[in-house]
């Protein structure tokens, strides 16, 4: 799986409604709404770096409201909570185990 955030740099009056559209793009599974140099961060998980190129470069600049980006792709999580499988959810079959 490939995560990447893309901090966006939107119109100032079109920051609510370019972040409803993206965050409707496959692939795009939150954005947030930040402070600082960038308006939105939107946070894309995807199976493969074509998709993540496909998404970036082919539909997000398609959007009107996106004035710049910068794509972070992540390397590894370090975190208290299991992310991977949660993120994964829907992503792969899944397996079941039986009841201990």
């Amino acid at each position: 799986m490939v995560t990447a955030i893309v901090l966006i740099s939107a119109k100032r009056d079109r920051i609510n409604e370019t972040a409803e559209k993206l965050v409707e793009l496959d692939g795009v599974s939150e954005v947030y709404s930040v402070a600082g140099p960038y308006d939105l961060a939107a946070i894309i998980r995807v199976r493969e770096n074509q998709q993540l190129a496909d998404l970036v470069t082919g539909e997000m600049v398609k959007l009107e409201g996106i004035e710049d980006t910068m794509t972070l792709i992540a390397f590894k999580a370090y975190s208290r909570h299991d992310l991977e499988r949660l993120f994964s959810i829907g992503l792969e079959e899944e397996t079941q185990h039986p009841a201990t």
